[in-house]
């Protein structure tokens, strides 16, 4: 379906860069493409290091020369209407609130041109008769595996005032997440974030190029190892939650890329507090982070409508078992 080309990529290798693995460096000097693909062209010996193949793990050198063949595919230039199914809290003719599903996707992008939400739902709307628009109207988005609940604008009156609304923080958005170690206040996180440095796909606290942050967080139920939070943002930066919760020491469980899979790290946070470690991160494969509640005024009525997504099974199942660890571990002998 999309026409598979080939890039080819040449540079030589700065004393500002040396030391980065292979893979690193070709995905941070603007090879445009994923790093699944450089890894896969460095496999396939299509990537050179001075004339000679190489593996991903070599570090390069100042001086070195480095040849690569990427592989990438064009993107559509237009969204495909896809058959699927998504669960629809509320619908009328100006607002679609849907409940997302964890490893769903919201928009066609780079790795995932089809089988995203908006896929379905502008096959749904290419099929309703009178539908104003048939483009889905996408005014805030989850992370692929966060879910809960989102709202998508299906009038133009509806997608101008509910992007009004999200960027003046009217609608409100309130999180539940479960993160490593003991939180017994609440409080907030004011901390800049932009893109991480060198792994361009990650964010980070950083003053380079970033845009201010703030979180609001408050417990709900504290266990032996691990909190349950409800979170609230005054502003909405990618992965915001997850950034501000490795900042202060408390990664959100389950998390990939923000330390909350690293045993190491979370040994770390928990100082000596013996957890079943791996067996928690057993129960979740994702981020343990939920949308579950979401307000905002109706663009055409005015009337404050709440929204509320139940709690996914992976997150209720962890929850569970933080709540009869914690039993046990009080119960008298």
């Amino acid at each position: 379906m999309y026409d598979r080309k080939v890039r080819l990529f040449v540079r030589r290798v700065t004393p500002k860069s040396a030391g980065l693995r292979l893979d690193t460096y070709i995905y941070v000097s603007g090879a445009g493409v994923s790093r699944t693909q450089i890894q896969r062209a460095i496999k396939e010996g299509k990537v050179r290091v001075n004339g000679r193949v190489a593996r991903a793990s070599y570090r390069v050198k100042a001086g070195d020369v480095i040849e690569a063949e990427l592989d990438y595919y064009e993107p559509p230039t237009e969204i495909i209407p896809e058959e699927g199914e998504v669960d629809i809290i509320y619908e009328d003719e100006d607002i679609i609130v849907i409940n997302k599903p964890p490893g769903a996707v919201v928009h066609p992008a780079k790795g995932h041109f089809t089988g995203t939400i908006v896929n379905i739902l502008y096959n749904k709307l290419l099929n309703a008769p009178g539908a104003e628009r048939k483009r889905p109207g996408i005014v805030h988005r989850l992370d692929k595996d966060t879910s809960g609940v989102m709202v998508i604008g299906k009038s133009e009156l509806a997608v101008r005032d509910l992007a009004r609304q999200m960027a003046t923080k009217e609608a409100k958005r309130e999180y539940l997440t479960v993160v490593w170690g003991k939180v017994e206040k609440p409080g907030t996180v004011e901390a800049p974030i932009g893109r991480h440095p060198i792994y361009r796909e990650r964010m980070a606290i950083t003053v380079i190029n970033a845009k201010s942050a703030i979180t609001d967080y408050a417990p709900l139920e504290v266990f032996p190892y691990a909190t349950l939070l409800k979170v609230s943002l005054r502003t909405g930066r990618t992965h915001q939650i997850r950034v501000h919760m490795e900042y202060i020491g408390h990664p959100v469980v389950g998390d990939p890329v923000y330390s909350g899979r690293d045993i190491g790290k979370i040994v770390k946070v928990l100082e000596g507090t013996e957890a079943p470690v791996e067996e928690v991160l057993s129960l979740i494969d994702r981020q343990a982070l939920h949308a579950h509640r979401l307000t905002i005024r109706h663009p055409r009525t005015g009337k404050v409508m709440e929204f509320v997504a139940p709690v996914p099974e992976d997150m209720e199942r962890l929850i569970s078992f933080l709540r009869k660890d914690r039993s046990k571990s009080t119960s008298p002998l």
